[in-house]
């Protein structure tokens, strides 16, 4: 193998590398937005839970105990 073909098979390489590496990272990036918008669904769900939580519990009154 000369050093041309040695050359071209390096180049050929890299181009092909950089081209996943460039597809890795837009996929990464569409992994970020899908993660961010089902964190906050999660938030908004987490909210409401609570705020039905609360809705259903009765409300305890507070006594003295009997010994007071």
């Amino acid at each position: 193998m000369t050093n041309d073909d040695r050359l071209v098979a390096l180049e050929i390489r890299a181009a092909e590398q950089e081209k996943t590496i460039e597809e890795l990272s837009g996929q990464i990036a569409e992994q970020w937005k899908v993660i961010d918008r089902l964190q906050k669904k999660l938030d908004a769900l987490a909210e409401r839970f609570l705020a039905l939580e609360e809705q259903a519990t009765p409300e305890i009154p507070v006594n003295k105990p009997p010994h007071w």
